[in-house]
């Protein structure tokens, strides 16, 4: 997989030193490259308790993209999801400790312990005050006998980063993060393993499965299971999490593990808040990427049982931007619309021909669901034949609220509940052509000049014409041909739908943003769907 990095060798310093260019001057580093990798705040006088903490790269904005104000004082970074070295950390206490102390936040892996319990003892036997604490917060592996150091982590560097920015002593800020260490779970759930640069990826995951559990570094979690929705997942992360919180109030931490859209990240969230513990659910931090997994399509989840005084420091303003903020949860704050926005509703009357004809042409637009997405597929990002689907089966559905005994108001009841079904563009402009329809039979046009009415209008709109490539290549020819008869407007539309296959230059559409090569042999879905329905108003 191609990503986008210089070399392997580099990646890390590259990185850091893209962040420190971006900063706005809030951070530094040491000159130790590119074995001592260190990043600090550019502010620091020493005069209050440091807090470093750091390990392997590729949890960013971990650890280094929290180094500022109100959290980090330093960050030690390792290469890709590797432990930095004694002097590396050593170096990093050195740089920021004075007389006030330090203390080390450490995630529970034996090389970090190592090497920062390591560099802990070289730097009290220099002098210095120093102090370490272990993150353990994974309960996935109930049976691990060393819990892993995972997302839970952040509340430590948050509260513990708060108290020192206030000014408390070294006794107090190690004792208020093992406090958190004593009371924060965590547990995470993926789709796809991550891709470490320059090594091949690992692909156990198979196919409609999650992983439940699965560490930070891409270790295998404590099962597979059947992914199904967000809803059956969150619940799933949560079940396994509840036996292991402490009832009251919490505060959640929401981490994108790296590959996980922003769609996706709210709606978990809002599976989160729903879920079986979102009664005790007070605060959100997230969703965000927070400690990540390189680019791993999965979540975590992080709880803490909170008082007022974590409260406070979980809410206190920080400079890291990366840090998302503490926010309290809400439920969802609906308003109704504003007046004037819809046209009061139609008056309903029956007809039978119309109800089935409707009915009938629904039903072909729901059958061509799929060959139009494929067809789609081609030229576009392959949802035309949903985006239609969709807005018949509405239409469908909504026949006994039309005004069937009345054509003018038809036409404009249904460019209405298109303007409220459909989707994209295409929604739009078939509600503009049946709106302008409806006015035109108000005018005393027959169905015909209706229809051409509403073409011209939409014509008029979106800037298309015929040849341009898009439904209108088989809808104007089609009306064209409609006094002949049905026979002779159905040949037409299909004629139409065809010759937009040779046209490998779309001037109008999403099409028009498509290479001729992909074009070519390719008829346009809009005008493939006007060329089906002819063809059925034919054959009936």
């Amino acid at each position: 997989m191609s990503q986008f990095i210089n070399t392997k060798e580099t990646l890390v310093t590259d990185a850091i030193d893209g962040l420190l260019s971006t900063a706005g001057g809030r951070l530094a580093r040491l000159d130790g490259y590119p074995h001592i990798k260190v990043v600090v705040r550019s502010d620091w006088d020493r005069s209050k308790v440091a807090l470093v903490s750091g390990g392997g790269s590729g949890h960013e904005p971990s650890h280094a993209g929290f180094v500022g104000k109100g959290m980090l004082t330093a960050a030690v970074c390792g290469e890709v999801f590797a432990s930095p070295s004694v002097d590396a950390v050593l170096a990093g206490i050195l740089a920021v400790t004075g007389k006030a102390g330090c203390l080390l936040i450490v995630k529970n892996y034996t090389g970090d312990r190592l090497n920062f319990g390591l560099a802990a003892e070289r730097a009290r036997a220099l002098g210095l005050s120093v102090d370490m604490v272990v993150v353990d917060d994974d309960v996935a592996l109930p049976d691990l006998p060393q819990a892993r150091g995972v997302a839970g982590t952040l509340f430590v560097h948050k509260i513990a980063g708060a108290l020192a920015e206030e000014g408390a002593d070294l006794r107090t800020v190690s004792e208020a993060a093992r406090a958190v260490i004593d009371r924060v779970v965590s547990i995470g759930m993926s789709l796809d393993t991550c891709t470490v640069p320059g090594s091949p990826k690992q692909d156990r995951i198979e196919g409609g499965k999650a992983e439940l559990g699965l560490g930070i570094h891409g270790e295998p979690g404590v099962e597979q299971v059947d992914f199904t929705s967000a809803r059956d997942a969150v619940g799933l992360v949560v079940d396994r999490m509840l036996p292991h919180v402490a009832s009251g109030p919490l505060v959640a931490l929401l981490n994108n593990l790296g590959g996980t859209t922003g769609l996706e990240m709210a709606v978990i969230a809002n599976e989160l808040i729903r879920s079986a513990l979102g009664k005790d659910l007070k605060w959100l931090v997230g969703p965000a990427p927070l400690m990540t997994a390189l680019d791993m399509q999965g979540f975590s989840v992080s709880l803490l049982p909170v008082g007022e005084d974590d409260v406070r420091a979980l809410c206190a303003p920080v400079a890291p931007p990366a840090w998302p903020g503490c926010l309290p949860v809400a439920e969802v704050a609906v308003r109704p619309l504003p007046d004037g926005l819809l046209p009061p509703p139609p008056v309903p009357s029956t007809n039978a021909h119309l109800h089935g004809l409707i009915g009938d042409c629904c039903d072909v637009l729901i059958a061509s669901e799929g060959p139009l997405n494929q067809l789609d597929a081609k030229s576009g990002d392959g949802d035309t034949g949903t985006t239609l689907a969709s807005a018949a089966r509405s239409l469908k559905a909504a026949r006994d609220r039309l005004p069937l005994a009345n054509p003018v108001e038809l036409y404009r009841a249904i460019g209405l509940e298109l303007s409220q079904t459909m989707g994209g563009s295409s929604g739009v402009l078939l509600a503009i052509f049946f709106a302008a329809a409806g006015d035109a039979a108000a005018g005393g046009q027959d169905t015909i000049g209706a229809l051409k009415a509403g073409l011209h209008r939409i014509q008029q709109v979106g800037g298309a014409s015929f040849g341009d490539r898009t439904m209108i290549d088989a809808l104007s020819p089609a009306l064209d041909a409609a006094p002949k008869g049905l026979d002779a407007a159905a040949k037409a539309a299909r004629e139409g739908a065809d010759l937009t296959g040779s046209i490998t230059k779309a001037k109008a559409g999403r099409a028009s943003y498509v290479s001729e090569r992909d074009l070519a042999g390719h008829n346009d879905p809009g005008a493939e769907a006007v060329a089906i329905l002819f063809a059925h108003l034919a054959s009936r």
